[in-house]
């Protein structure tokens, strides 16, 4: 998929060295972190669950604009639960994922009506399509 740029709304710049064991660094300083490979025993976050992160908060900003498209309003307490493998394929490394949606209070239909409209306009949601195994649950 290409779209035409109208208009960059914000560009993240981030310097990393030093890989999975290494640290990552934010070109305005919010973002300063050790990173460590999942299942050691350092003491840093990896890029896994900094994707999760990411990717859940983006998906439930992207819930809320559908909620007003939709005439409606998330739960104060909408929430995500994102769960982003790390997988070996024969010495091929890939991702997998997993959002479980948790809207209480909300109709089922509804619900499912929020995270299928979500799911086509969330960038992570975009940049995923097609190239990671991906799964989106309503609790």
């Amino acid at each position: 998929m290409s779209l035409t740029t109208e208009k960059v709304l914000y560009t993240a710049k981030a310097h990393s060295k030093g890989g999975r064991n290494g640290e990552s660094r934010s070109s305005d300083g919010r973002l300063d972190i050790k990173l460590s490979s999942p299942g050691t025993t350092g003491g840093g976050t990896n890029p896994e669950q900094l994707f999760a992160a990411g990717w859940s908060a983006c998906f439930l900003g992207a819930m809320g604009v559908a909620a007003a498209k939709m005439n409606t309003r998330l739960p104060t307490d909408a929430g995500i639960d994102a769960e982003v493998d790390l997988c070996d394929g024969d010495g091929e490394y890939f991702l997998r994922a997993r959002l479980n949606v948790s809207l209480p209070g909300v109709e089922r239909g509804v619900a499912q009506a929020l995270v299928n409209a979500a799911h086509q306009t969330c960038p992570y949601s975009k940049a995923t399509r097609g190239n990671i195994d991906v799964a989106i649950n309503v609790a």
